[in-house]
């Protein structure tokens, strides 16, 4: 798609008439993270899954503004030009934050929300925030530059295996770190420091991501998997302070469940979409 003068690469799957789901991607990941899951929904539900600008197969503009503000402003313009009217959207990892950016601009929009690893509650951050905590807390250029020593193939590795069991770990296709590394630059590279570093002021907007949630009280289907570093199960239990009425499943996986529990996570989002956003048989 040529996005006023943007050259996004998106994923398609569905009747181009049925019930939309959102799916914007994960850090350090793209729309790829998606391949398997889409196919297997496309029965019922239209499903889109872009690369944000700097990320998998889509432009590295010079202009974009990269960072979360920037991020949601994209996805409102892209569902706008596919003539999403009102999804369902699949929050996970950084993406998490970004698409409740949107559905704060857009809360008419937003029929359901499906949670999968995204953290919004500062208090609930698991041990692996801990070199991040420390730039927080002093964000020198030194700590800024120790940060991007973690954008690097073994990094991306790290991130994809994070803390799952090593029977899980196997599941895992090197393809993830290995394909999303092919695709770095060096301009690239500086912008995930950059997006990285941009968690700092992120963590101002907790506070407004929960309010969202309590005022607006969207249908939602938490399926977490808990062997997570980033975000254990304190991170996934936490959304019921203000989603009391949520379905939250704690599955045995990690942060990038469809890769290890690709059946379970299927099942629990058709039954729970039958249901909150229906698409015809």
């Amino acid at each position: 798609m040529d996005l006023d003068g943007l050259g996004v690469f998106y994923r398609e799957a569905g009747p181009e008439d049925a019930p939309a789901i959102l799916l914007p991607h994960g850090y350090p990941c793209s729309s790829y993270e998606f391949r398997n899951y889409m196919p297997r929904l496309a029965d019922r539900w239209r499903l889109v899954a872009p690369d944000f600008p700097g990320c998998g197969y889509s432009d590295t503009p010079e202009d974009f503004a990269y960072g979360f503000d920037g991020y949601a402003d994209f996805l409102d313009r892209f569902t706008m030009r596919l003539g999403l009217g009102r999804f369902a959207i699949y929050l996970h990892d950084f993406g998490s934050q970004i698409g409740l950016r949107l559905a704060m601009r857009r809360p008419e929009r937003i029929a359901a929300l499906i949670i999968q690893n995204g953290d919004i509650y500062e208090d609930e951050l698991g041990p692996k925030y801990a070199p991040l905590k420390a730039y927080f807390r002093d964000p020198t250029p030194e700590r800024r530059a120790a940060l991007g020593e973690a954008v690097s193939e073994e990094g991306f590795r790290d991130e994809f295996l994070n803390d799952v069991r090593p029977a899980l770990a196997e599941r895992i296709p090197p393809d993830l770190w290995r394909l999303h590394w092919s695709l770095m630059t060096p301009r690239r590279r500086e912008i995930a420091i950059g997006v990285i570093a941009g968690l700092k002021e992120n963590l101002a907007w907790f506070p407004r991501y929960q309010a969202y949630l309590r005022e607006h009280r969207p249908p939602t289907l938490i399926v977490w998997g808990p062997q997570d570093g980033y975000m254990p199960e304190g991170s996934a239990r936490a959304y019921l302070r203000d989603l009391p009425d949520a379905e939250l499943h704690l599955l045995d996986g990690g942060h990038w469940l469809l890769e290890t529990n690709l059946d379970e996570a299927v099942a629990l989002t058709r039954d729970f979409l039958s249901r909150v956003h229906p698409g015809s048989p």
